[in-house]
């Protein structure tokens, strides 16, 4: 079972049909008790940065994430629920990450139309194999965001908006893409069936 946390952030539902549409038993899971058995974890995010972080924080499933990668189970953010992975957003000021990545979310170069709402191509790095497997080396994805993190070691692709801008992370079972699985098309089910298949593998 794939716990989707819901903190009442939004329509979460898009996020739980792809990942079932790929074979996963992926549950909206809006009370922490119930993804205790939960082979992975995911953490989707829509609007912005500090609403977000509060509401998690809130629905006291921010404890089902700091126990879930305390145990390394497979762990995928995604948009905003990818943000939150890092220390911290200039687009809220007090409000503080999960501190998982090191780094602070930036807002896109003022070079560019915000929020970036296209499909863009990704740019592979060393290490992206697990998350990004089976994909050349630039597939296509669908982003809708003015925010992104700082570039670090943990980035593994990013794309072309104004110059880099980080699309993608990974650390160990964490993982965390920018753009929306979701509404990726094939290229974005196939980012998801990577993750179940990390469950899966878990699990055994």
């Amino acid at each position: 079972m794939l716990a989707v946390l819901d903190y009442g952030i939004g329509n979460l539902r898009s996020a739980q049909k792809a990942l079932q549409h790929v074979g996963a038993d992926a549950r909206l899971v809006s009370d922490p008790d119930a993804a205790i058995d939960a082979q992975g974890i995911v953490l989707p995010g829509v609007g912005s940065f500090g609403p977000c972080a509060g509401a998690l924080r809130r629905s006291g499933l921010h404890h089902v994430v700091e126990q879930a990668l305390a145990d390394r189970r497979p762990f995928l953010g995604i948009c905003v629920g990818f943000q939150l992975l890092y220390e911290g957003s200039e687009e809220a000021p007090g409000e503080t990450g999960l501190g998982v990545l090191p780094g602070v979310v930036r807002m896109l170069s003022p070079s560019v139309k915000r929020p970036q709402m296209q499909w863009n191509q990704l740019h592979r790095r060393a290490g992206s194999v697990g998350m990004l497997a089976g994909l050349g080396a630039s597939p296509w994805v669908y982003f809708v965001h003015s925010y992104a993190p700082e570039d670090g070691p943990d980035t593994i692709a990013t794309c072309d908006y104004g110059g880099p801008v980080v699309a993608a992370a990974a650390r160990g079972a964490v993982w965390g893409t920018q753009f929306h699985p979701e509404k990726s098309g094939r290229t974005g089910l196939r980012v998801l069936e990577n993750f179940v298949a990390a469950c899966d593998g878990e699990r055994r």
